[in-house]
C-alpha cells in the first residue's frame, strides 16, 4: 500500500460521516484522488510534505493530456484542494500547496443542434389545410431562416416585415433594433399566412401582431413552444426541440454553408462576436470533415 494511501482513506471517512455526503459523491471523489494518488506514486512521491503546486500542476497537466474535459479537470481539483485543506488542518502537513491553483474553466457547451433532414421534416410538419398551420408553417420558416429569438419572434408585428423587399425589423435585448435578410421559402410561407390564414383565425378582430392566436391575441412563447413540440414528434423526431435549437441551427449551417461570422453576428443580435464564436467549434468540424474527404494528402 502506498504511504499516502491512509491519508485518503482519513479523508473519504471523514466527508462520509462528519460532511454526511452521500455514497456517490464519495465515490467520485474516490475515483479522483486515487487517480491522484497514483500519478503522485509514478513521480516518486512518498510523503504528504513532499507534495508541492508544480505536483498538482503536473497533474493537472496530466489530466489533459489524457483528455479529461475542463469540467472534469475542474472537479478533481475540487477533490485535491478538499484533501489537501483537510491534511493541512489534521497537521498531517504544515501546508496546503494547492493555495491559490486556478481552476481549469469549463468551457461553453456547444449547442443543441438540428440536422438539415430534421429542419426539413419539422418544416414540414404542420397540416397546412388548417388556418393555424399555415400559421405555424410560417412561423417555423421564419424562426429558421433568420435565427430569431422566440420572443422576437412572437412580438413581431405587421409593420415589422416587409415581404417584397424580404427583410423584417427585430427588437431584440435593451429593445435595440436590427434589420434581418428573410429567405424565399420563409417569404412566401408568411405572404400564405397573410393572405387567408390570418383573417381566419382572427374571425373580425383587428391586431397589429403579426402571429395571432383563434382568440385574436398575440401568440406567446408558451404557445409556440407547444407548437413546435407538437410538429417535432409529427416530424418523427424523438428528442426535445427547443425553438432556440432552430436559432442555433440557423447559425451553424450558415457558417457550414460560408457565411462570415461578422454577418451571422449580426443577423443573431449579439453585441459581441465571442458569444457567436461559440458556433466555430461546431463550423471547425464541418471544415475538417471536409479536409479530410476532399483534399488528397489528407
Amino acid at each position: 500500500m502506498s504511504a499516502l494511501e491512509p491519508a485518503l482513506d482519513l479523508f473519504l471517512a471523514h466527508v462520509r460521516v462528519e460532511k454526511g455526503l452521500a455514497e456517490n459523491s464519495v465515490e467520485a471523489y474516490g475515483r479522483d484522488l486515487r487517480r491522484y494518488l497514483e500519478h503522485l506514486d509514478e513521480l516518486g512521491v512518498d510523503a504528504w510534505e513532499r507534495v508541492g503546486r508544480s505536483e498538482i500542476q503536473a497533474h493537472l497537466a496530466e489530466l489533459v493530456r489524457r483528455g479529461l474535459s475542463p469540467r472534469s479537470q475542474a472537479r478533481a481539483l475540487s477533490a485535491i484542494r478538499s484533501l489537501h485543506r483537510l491534511l493541512a488542518a489534521e497537521r498531517v502537513t504544515s501546508a496546503d500547496p494547492s493555495d491559490e491553483i486556478e481552476s481549469p474553466r469549463p468551457g461553453r457547451r456547444l449547442p443543441g443542434l438540428l440536422s438539415h433532414d430534421e429542419v426539413d421534416r419539422l418544416l414540414a410538419a404542420p397540416d397546412v389545410r388548417s388556418a393555424a398551420g399555415i400559421r405555424d408553417r410560417a412561423m417555423l420558416e421564419l424562426l429558421y431562416a433568420t435565427g430569431l429569438r422566440v420572443s422576437e419572434l412572437v412580438s413581431l408585428q405587421l409593420n415589422d416585415v416587409n415581404l417584397e423587399t424580404r427583410v423584417l425589423v427585430a427588437r431584440g435585448k435593451g429593445d435595440k433594433e436590427r434589420i434581418v435578410p428573410v429567405g424565399a421559402p420563409a417569404a412566401d410561407a408568411v405572404k400564405a399566412y397573410l393572405a387567408v390564414a390570418r383573417e381566419r383565425l382572427l374571425h373580425g378582430r383587428r391586431s397589429k401582431d403579426l402571429f395571432v392566436t383563434p382568440r385574436g391575441g398575440r401568440m406567446t412563447r408558451q404557445g409556440f413552444a407547444k407548437i413546435l413540440d407538437r410538429c417535432a414528434r409529427r416530424a418523427g423526431i424523438r428528442r426535445r426541440i427547443s425553438p432556440h435549437k432552430l436559432r442555433h441551427s440557423f447559425a451553424t449551417h450558415l457558417l457550414e454553408g460560408g457565411a462570415d461570422l461578422r454577418a451571422v453576428q449580426e443577423m443573431l443580435g449579439h453585441a459581441d462576436v465571442s458569444t457567436t464564436q461559440i458556433y466555430t467549434h461546431v463550423d471547425r468540424t464541418h471544415v475538417k470533415r471536409l479536409y479530410d474527404r476532399f483534399h488528397p494528402r489528407a
